[in-house]
């Protein structure tokens, strides 16, 4: 697997796939840098990205592989990726946040996340705040 920042040519598949992003976000975000997608050879199998909590604090946004490699060590090695990234940056702090009825919560507590705090909205779950010294 490859990870490489998404370029405008990904534009597409990102928009295709994300629908958990405002599509007007998906060009601002390709040029800063904050979205990775991830390839299987000539395949593109997924994607992360991530933006700044109070505009200082990386926040991993969203994580997400194709089916067929999930389970496989692929997102531990995109968030690891990232969290070397961030540390090169100069940051010793990141977040990310999964509902607290997604398995995901697991897979980042075994990544050394840590519970920070919570948000309640009306129409969904709780969603669990974490956050990791890098």
């Amino acid at each position: 697997m490859n990870i490489e920042y998404a370029l405008q040519t990904d534009y597409t598949y990102i928009v295709e796939k994300d629908r958990h992003i405002h599509q007007g976000m998906v060009e601002p975000k390709i040029k800063e840098k904050e979205i990775y997608i991830l390839w299987e050879g000539e395949a593109r199998i997924g994607w992360m990205r991530y933006g700044y909590f109070w505009d200082n604090m990386p926040f991993m946004n969203m994580i997400w592989l194709e089916e067929p490699y999930r389970g496989h060590g692929l997102g531990r090695l995109v968030v690891q990726h990232w969290e070397n990234e961030m540390k090169q940056k100069g940051f010793d702090i990141v977040m990310t946040s999964t509902q607290s009825d997604e398995q995901a919560q697991h897979f980042y507590r075994k990544m050394g996340y840590v519970d920070a705090g919570a948000l309640l909205l009306d129409t969904q779950p709780l969603e669990v705040i974490l956050i990791k010294r890098i």
